[in-house]
């Protein structure tokens, strides 16, 4: 090459001003000149091949027989520096340069087709950067001409089809019109017929139909598309094997398209495939290869990916070092330096939004100014820089509120937005950054003019996402906030109804069956909080929404920590504020309804994968093969939701899209429309079928209890207290509870108890009585918020010659009405066997030791043994965590005396301590026991959940009524194990009926004559109400 370049210069020299052939020296250097930068990317190379190229043009005036070849090379030259260095000068100079060679071929010129497709491809390079239609439209109009030049034989065609349809494609990629789509995918069908196997170019033709088809996959959502997309890479990759030049960049396509359909389906193997490809690429790029900086890039790209599907922090690392290496190798002066400067902030920002570490966030602003200053005026991704960096500072104001940060983040999306102008593609998405920007400014310092053109911004961002655009509910949603807060500082009645009306129209974009979007929660939350704080008609109906859209979110998460953060903020007292909104509406039913809906949603969503067909039988084939088909979808899912690594979420995303088409079949069928939905009232009031069940709500706009009947409507009762009041009696409690033992703890403790007759209990039990409910009846609670905290059941006066709760009514608890009406349904399978398991573990891996577990299941064992059909006891050694899960394979009746060992941070990992280790409630949750009856779970802690999320009811005693046993009885708090021995030995006395058998609906009874006998040997107070008694 250097050989090339000194010839063509010694000719040039012999051809000085004036010579005849000067002006084809000049073209020749500048040609030697740009193959020598194309191979070593020196810009001085290319400069001076521009040079050159401008003299030859000069001496090639207009009439010149070689001017069209002058004015093409100058014109591909300056196309090229465009390329490096993004000046749009070079670009137009290059089509204004294509468009003087295009005049030079008129119609009928056998070289027109020349000129045609140069210029439709600088076009197209203009539209790419710059984003205005026009130039996109004259593009195709102009490959559509060169195509008719070049006839089925002609030796371009296949080019010339490759052009068309890449243009198209980038129209279809602007404005969504899928005529252009497929009329793109039918022309590179058709190139790639012309370039049969063996063809040099057919595996770039090969890449081209995958890329149009994988957009389409997009579209439309069919599978064979994306598989088919995936095959051609593959075969792409099968015309580069090991040692071929180009196998890199076929390796990188079916990476990308595995990473496609990765985030499309969800399927971790090709994630995990296209990351392998991409370290394979990265292989073939060894130090000093000129594009190893491309490769690192891909791969860091890929591993991001990764990171933000699942969370492991290893991923974000590596990308951040990859990017990094890559930064190393585009000094400055590099044409791609801004990239990887870009590439390195946007990871480092992941990072500090994952684990806020300050300096990732520093270091973020710094790279992202290093890359704006490689982005002057006039660059084509100046308007990227200025929204990456203004997000980082963004982000630094919202952690330290430094007013001059916020200042600066709008001024530079202000600069974006003037560098998008109308027509382009990203104007919508500058127009909402610009206006959260404002909507936080006025946040901050109450300005009302940031506030008015937030509003404005908003709303000409709408204009750009019409009917059908997957950005319009966000844009919906954004434009109602922005309006609610107007609405807030100004009370114009007509901003709060338009709000209303935005997050309506947000929420109708999802109809039922729509793939799940966060921002649908936002969207119904959002209009729940307009109507309430104004007390507004839509207020029930917003509710209602925003319940549906928490029911569907619910299916995709499963029981890891993070996901379960997710559903305790998405559902944070949504449920019982909705249960206080229908309350004050006057529908009572719809109270239950909701209240139902919302609380326990992670229990629920398990009971739906639980033998939802027991007792139900399909007609037919067609019906045995969905009850088939949805139980196997069912279990896989069911095992899915149990796992704690962040893996498993795609799995889970999958198997729900399967899981929701089979039961959209199965409510096509006679009499099933609405099976697994929310149950309705006439459901629910089946749980009071032995008894009623009082819901005790706490609400932040009332506090209501609710008597459930079986056979009358739902009596109301207004509870005189707050939520604030709740809360505050509720760590009173738990402070006390903390003292249990100590001198100074009864009366406090008596004193909260005497709060709780006088506030809630004590007006419930004159309703009841009122409802002819008899004393010594049974009577459920179904406490929600703060109040599952609390010892309802232990409510009393606490004074001579008056009666406690316990002295009137037999309590038991349930956490959901649905649970009881479950518990009430499934019958017994095993009424002529009884099999029993008692397990004690009083030599625990971690803990203490337990004195009192040996003589308690000694004792249990001289009641039961004799009445049962099997007697099976498990101590010690043999009480481990798998032993635990083997023997309740086998018995439907389980006493379990150990350590309960609670974990309020990651409540499924609350836990029973066994000699090898915890039993936790994941472990319960896996399992699928035949038929349990009943549990006692003589252990401390086993009603104790998370308590920022009480509704969700996540602990030991809950995870073994939702894994099938009908009645469960559990503690508050820590069990003398003393006091344990005495209770279980008089409540096993009662639980046996007059024939001799063992009876769990007689559980609730046992245990409160059992506790009735410990007060006569002065047994402390709290220990006399630490056993609560949860189901039938």
């Amino acid at each position: 090459m250097l050989d090339d370049v000194e010839q063509c210069r010694a000719a040039l020299e012999r051809c000085p001003p004036g010579h005849s052939l000067r002006p084809e020296s000049l073209s020749n250097l500048a040609k030697s000149l740009r193959d020598r930068f194309r191979q070593r990317g020196v810009l001085s190379d290319l400069d001076e091949c521009i040079e050159l190229n401008r003299a030859a043009l000069l001496l090639r005036p207009p009439g010149h027989s070689d001017r069209p070849p002058s004015l093409n090379n100058l014109a591909v030259s300056l196309s090229d520096r465009f390329t490096q260095r993004g000046l749009p000068s070079d670009l137009n100079e290059s089509i204004e340069f294509n468009r003087a060679a295009l005049l030079l071929h008129p119609p009928g010129h056998d070289a027109r087709w020349f000129p045609l497709s140069n210029l439709a491809l600088s076009l197209r390079e203009r539209f790419r950067q710059l984003g205005v239609p026009s130039d996109l439209d004259e593009c195709i109009e102009l490959n559509r001409a060169a195509l008719l030049l070049r006839p089925p034989g002609h030796f371009l065609r296949p080019q010339s089809l490759s052009n068309l349809a890449l243009s198209l494609q980038d129209r279809f990629t602007q404005r969504s019109v899928l005529s252009d789509l497929d009329e793109c995918i039918e022309f590179n069908r058709a190139a790639l017929l012309l370039y049969p196997p063996g063809h040099s170019d057919r595996w770039l033709s090969l890449n081209n139909l995958a890329v149009s088809l994988q957009y389409r996959f997009t579209q439309h959502g069919v599978p064979s598309d994306l598989d088919e997309c995936i095959e051609l890479n593959r075969a792409a990759l099968l015309l580069h094997p090991p040692g071929h030049s180009d196998r890199s960049l076929s390796l990188s396509n079916l990476a990308f398209s595995l990473g496609d359909r990765f985030r499309q389906r969800g399927v971790p193997s090709d994630l995990d495939e296209s990351i392998e490809l991409h370290r394979a690429a990265v292989l073939l790029f060894p130090s000093g290869h000129p594009l190893r900086s491309h490769s690192l890039n891909n791969l860091a790209f890929s591993l991001r990916d990764r990171f933000t599907e699942r969370g492991v922090p290893s991923d974000l690392d590596e990308s951040i070092e990859l990017n990094r290496d890559a930064l190393l190798l585009r000094p400055l002066g590099h044409s791609d330096r801004s990239l990887s400067l870009n590439n390195l902030a946007v990871s480092l920002r992941d990072r500090f939004r994952q684990r806020g570490v300050s300096s990732d966030l520093d270091e973020s602003i710094e790279l992202n100014r290093a890359a704006l200053l490689l982005r002057p005026l006039g660059h084509f991704s100046r308007s990227q820089s200025l929204n990456n960096l203004a997000l980082c500072l963004q982000d630094r104001f919202r952690q330290r509120g430094v007013p001059s940060d916020l200042d600066e983040c709008i001024e530079l999306h202000q600069a974006a937005l003037l560098l998008v102008p109308p027509g382009h593609s990203d104007r919508s998405t500058c127009f909402n950054n610009l206006a959260l920007n404002l909507q936080d400014r006025f946040r901050q310092r109450g300005v009302p003019s940031d506030l008015d053109e937030s509003i404005e911004l908003h709303r000409a961002a709408l204009l750009l996402v019409p009917s059908g655009h997957s950005g319009r509910s966000m844009s919906l949603n954004n434009l109602a906030v922005s309006l609610q807060y107007r609405f807030t500082q100004r009370g114009v009645p007509s901003d709060l109804d338009e709000c209303i009306e935005l997050n309506r129209a947000a929420l109708l974009l999802s109809p039922p069956g729509h793939s799940f979007r966060p921002h649908d929660i936002t969207a119904a939350k959002s209009w729940v909080t307009s109507a309430e704080e104004t007390n507004h008609d839509s207020a029930l109906l917003a509710y209602q929404t925003a319940l549906k859209f928490l029911d569907q979110h619910v299916t995709l998460l499963s029981s890891s920590s993070r996901h379960f953060d997710v559903v305790r903020m998405a559902s944070a007292s949504l449920a019982v504020d909705a249960f206080s909104c229908s309350i004050r509406h006057g529908a009572l039913t719809t109270a239950v309804e909701l209240v139902e809906q919302g609380r326990a949603v992670f229990w629920t969503h398990l009971a739906r994968l639980s033998s939802p067909f027991d007792g139900l039988s399909l007609p037919g084939d067609t019906g045995g093969a969905l009850v088939e088909e949805f139980k196997q979808l069912s279990f896989r899912l069911r095992s899915a939701f149990d796992q704690s690594t962040e893996d498993q979420s795609p799995q889970i995303r999958q198997l729900t899209m399967q899981w929701n088409d089979v039961l959209s079949r199965i409510r096509m069928l006679p009499d099933l429309s609405r099976f697994l939905l929310p149950p309705l009232f006439s459901d629910l009031q089946k749980a009071a079928e032995e008894g009623p069940v009082i819901i005790v709500n706490a609400s932040q706009y009332s506090c209501d209890a609710l008597i459930v009947l079986s056979d009358q409507s739902p009596v109301h009762i207004p509870i005189d207290i707050t939520r604030a009041e709740v809360s505050e009696l509720s760590s009173e409690f738990q402070s006390v509870a903390e003292q249990f033992g100590s001198s100074d703890h009864q009366n406090k403790l008596v004193g909260i108890l005497r709060k709780l007759w006088h506030h809630i209990v004590d007006p419930v039990v004159q309703a009841l009585r009122v409802s002819n409910v008899h004393p010594g009846s049974r009577i459920w609670w179904c406490p929600t918020a703060e109040f599952t905290l609390l010892p309802l059941h232990a409510a009393g006066p606490y004074e001579r010659e008056r009666d406690n709760l316990s002295q009137i009514y037999v309590s038991s608890y349930t956490p959901a009405l649905a649970t009881l009406v479950r518990a009430r349904q499934r019958l017994s399978q095993y009424a002529s066997t009884q099999c029993f398991v008692a397990i004690g573990q009083g030599n625990p891996d971690r803990g203490k030791a337990l004195r009192c577990v040996a003589p308690e299941l000694a004792a249990i064992a001289q009641r039961l043994a004799p009445i049962v059909s099997s007697f099976t006891p498990l101590e010690d050694s043999d009480a481990t965590v798998q032993g635990v899960l083997d023997a309740l394979n086998h018995n439907q009746w389980l006493h379990l005396a150990c350590h309960g060992m609670p974990n309020r941070q990651r409540p499924f990992e609350s836990s029973f301590a066994m000699r090898d280790g915890p039993l936790m409630i994941k472990d319960i949750i896996r399992s699928n026991w035949e038929n349990p009856e009943f549990a006692f779970l003589s252990a401390c802690h086993t009603t104790v959940g998370d308590e920022k999320s009480p509704d969700e009811s996540i602990h030991l005693a809950a995870a073994m009524q939702f894994s099938g046993f009908r009645s469960v009885i559990g503690s508050m708090w820590s069990v003398d194990d003393e006091v344990a021995r005495q209770v279980v030995s008089a409540f096993y006395d009662k639980l046996v009926d007059d024939s001799g058998r063992l009876d769990c609906t007689r559980a609730a009874v046992a245990l409160h004559k059992a506790v009735k006998k410990l007060r006569r040997n002065n047994i402390p107070l709290e220990q006399q109400i630490v056993f609560v008694h949860i189901g039938i």
